[in-house]
């Protein structure tokens, strides 16, 4: 099989109902690798079953561990086009449906982008439970691939291999060949050693490890009980300072300011303090040994505000991102106990950043997080699905340095407010500032609307979804203004271990 550039999409159903979809990393194998002019292209050539599970790493950024991966095939070479990996269903059952809606979404997917595939190869890892073996992984996954072929055999579009990978080995379901593909399965290759690893390296491409490494950097430290005593104390006395001041709109401004300021403070704590040289854990630890739970429960339960949430997005770029990418997995790391769903807003900001940076693999591990805490979290949803399409985070980017500018030239008059330029006011309005509708004014309005803008191509969307801004509730039941974007954000009246909106 041939391996190019193209611009078909990635689509990563990681995390259940959760759907990311990304454009164009190589057709094929690894990413092409283009010359200074823009012209020349290395093409890489797979030739059997052990070529194609040695690519699978390369293709998706890092080892999918305990997923199923679909990868289109276009052309007569057999070039490489969308990848689509989803976890594998826990239950036999799910199966059948998951394996339709898998092959319907590639088959979407790439003919959004113009190119119907001629064919397909799907990919099946997970790792042996205790006491069971990777030929039993194997067999235990048999039907789940039948129906893979099953499903993309109905939309006719031929499955043309199928391997399941388990135990450092791999098994061909399509081979009956037990000279190539024997039923104790085959050694997968040591890393670094097969021509896609070359072709990588070459590229400059890096694998970020398992995917199992990559979403425990954002997990709860829940392992001594005594420190979650403690984080869960830390964020209920802050909840009980934060929470009632939010039912309010001065006191909602008041917790902006000191949410932002607080938050300033600890990005330059992080960014004076290097990272131990050594494994993520190492480092992970030491920033955790950087802040205290009093600290972060305060911004955790400020970033439930929209408006301030907002306002943190602008960390993207430049000096900042490192640092905050830091924060936000330190602070999704202290949402523990029945803080869980604390945990959407830093993991949507990380998201965020990783993808902004050019850190797609890591951008989609943490948008899938964010909407396993929160399903209805509509910023996760529009940054997921923007990542999906294969959307530009710089006119994100433009978006908010424009808001950001916005705001340096100063609050705007009262009488100029909705005030536009020109003769007659027919042109446009005087400065991104005069658009606000007064102090708290989100600053991802605009870029919020980008995003639905620039999916509105998108016709498959994961089961549950819901895009619909929600209001918090405020006082006789009416809806409180300057509130939403993905969930009701501040309850009635705070309570221990709930999260605003539940």
């Amino acid at each position: 099989m041939n391996t190019n550039s193209d611009s078909s999409g990635n689509r990563d159903l990681s995390h259940g109902p959760t759907a990311d979809l990304s454009a164009g990393v190589a057709k094929g194998s690894v990413p092409a690798v283009t010359a200074a002019d823009g012209v020349e292209e290395q093409q890489v050539t797979l030739r059997g079953p052990a070529q194609l599970a040695d690519c699978l790493p390369y293709l998706m950024g890092f080892h999918p561990s305990d997923s199923v991966v679909l990868v289109a095939l276009h052309g007569r070479r057999g070039r490489f086009g969308g990848r689509l990996r989803v976890g594998i269903p826990k239950s036999p059952q799910e199966w059948a449906p998951v394996a339709a809606h898998l092959a319907e979404c590639l088959l979407a997917n790439s003919e959004r982008h113009g190119r119907r595939p001629d064919g397909v190869v799907v990919f099946l890892c997970q790792d042996p439970a205790e006491g069971e073996s990777g030929r039993q992984v194997m067999e235990r996954l048999r039907a789940f691939a039948q129906r893979l072929r099953t499903a993309c055999g109905v939309l006719d579009v031929p499955v043309l291999e199928a391997l399941c990978i388990s135990d450092g080995r791999f098994w061909s379901y399509c081979c009956p060949d037990r000279r190539c593909c024997p039923p104790e399965g085959t050694g997968l290759a040591l890393p670094g050693t097969s021509v896609m690893a070359a072709a990588a390296a070459y590229a400059g491409i890096q694998v970020r490890g398992t995917l199992r490494e990559m979403e425990a950097r954002f997990a709860p430290r829940t392992h001594v009980p005594e420190h979650l005593r403690t984080t869960v104390s830390a964020l209920d006395d802050a909840g009980s300072a934060v929470m009632p001041r939010l039912l309010t709109r001065a006191g909602r401004e008041q917790v902006g300011r000191e949410t932002l300021a607080l938050a300033r403070t600890l990005l330059r704590r992080l960014g004076s303090a290097a990272p131990p040289r050594g494994s993520w854990q190492d480092a992970d630890s030491a920033d955790d040994a950087l802040i205290d739970d009093a600290e972060a429960g305060a911004v955790l339960h400020g970033l439930q505000d929209r408006e301030t949430r907002d306002r943190l997005a602008e960390w993207m770029e430049g000096p900042e991102a490192v640092p905050a990418l830091r924060l936000w997995r330190l602070l999704a790391r202290r949402c523990v106990g029945p803080y869980a769903t604390y945990a959407a807003p830093p993991l949507t900001l990380a998201g965020w950043v990783a993808w902004s940076t050019g850190d797609e693999p890591e951008g989609r591990v943490a948008l899938g997080l964010a909407l396993e805490a929160d399903r209805d979290y509509t910023f996760a949803q529009l940054l997921h699905q923007a990542c999906n399409d294969g959307l530009d985070p710089e006119k994100l980017r433009a978006c908010l340095r424009r808001e950001r500018a916005g705001r340096a030239e100063g609050p705007v008059p009262h009488s100029l407010k909705g005030a536009r330029s020109g003769p007659g006011g027919g042109g446009r309005r005087t400065s991104v500032a005069s658009r606000a509708s007064g102090p708290g004014r989100t600053s991802l309005a605009n870029a919020r609307r980008t995003l639905r803008a620039g999916s509105a191509r998108t016709t498959t969307r994961p089961p549950g979804a819901r895009t619909k801004d929600r209001q918090v509730a405020g006082a006789r039941g009416r809806p409180a203004r300057g509130t939403g974007a993905g969930r009701r954000e501040v309850p009635h009246r705070p309570r221990r271990g709930t999260r605003s909106g539940r």
